[in-house]
């Protein structure tokens, strides 16, 4: 198995990690990046993967740095499950969707200032619709419920007590004829 860290690393926002194993590509969290203009302006940032290459992703809780960019992922082609525990599809339903609210007012309002220096609009990072568009991805699952993902790839989400819905996620892979079997936690 192999972690690649892509986002809250040496800082506490923008969670987003890239995971290979048993020939499968998935996401742990794919979060906003919070905080001053300087560290911002890394959610338009292009990612470090192919969305439209990860074959799942599993989201820890519904907190914006660690939920933020998944209508962005959306947007640049991601079609594939995001799976959560229900309560944490339940809060993204509601923060995602103003997520974007805030991303289309904010820039209405730099674009007014651009305008005004002559400079070209901007785009926001994703509406509010692709935003509740996004959310059709989303598959809720139960606490320490088994989740298959293949014959290779077991996830069980167990509860972390950080808020409504947060948990740890048990990942389990296991290699040719499952002579080594390896668990990890993430």
């Amino acid at each position: 198995m192999k972690i690649t860290f892509l986002g809250a690393t040496k800082i506490v926002t923008g969670s987003n990690f890239l995971v290979e194993a048993a020939g499968k590509k998935f996401l742990v969290d794919c979060g906003l990046y919070q905080g001053k203009a300087e560290l911002e302006e890394q959610n338009y940032r292009e990612f470090d993967y192919n969305p439209a290459e990860i074959d799942f992703m599993l989201l820890t809780h519904a907190h914006i740095d660690h939920s933020g960019r998944i209508p962005k992922l959306y947007k640049e082609g991601y079609r594939n499950d995001i799976i959560a525990t229900k309560a944490t599809c339940d809060l993204c339903s509601i923060m995602l969707p103003d997520s974007g609210h805030i991303q289309e007012m904010e820039i209405t309002w730099q674009n007014k200032k651009r305008i005004r220096k002559g400079e070209e609009e901007l785009e926001p990072l994703y509406t509010a619709e692709e935003a509740a568009r996004s959310l059709e991805l989303f598959k809720p699952v139960k606490y320490d419920e088994i989740i298959e993902i293949d014959e290779n790839i077991h996830i069980r989400f167990n509860d972390a007590g950080h808020m409504l819905g947060s948990s740890t996620i048990e990942a389990v892979s296991y290699t040719h004829l499952r002579a080594h079997e390896t668990r990890h936690d993430l």
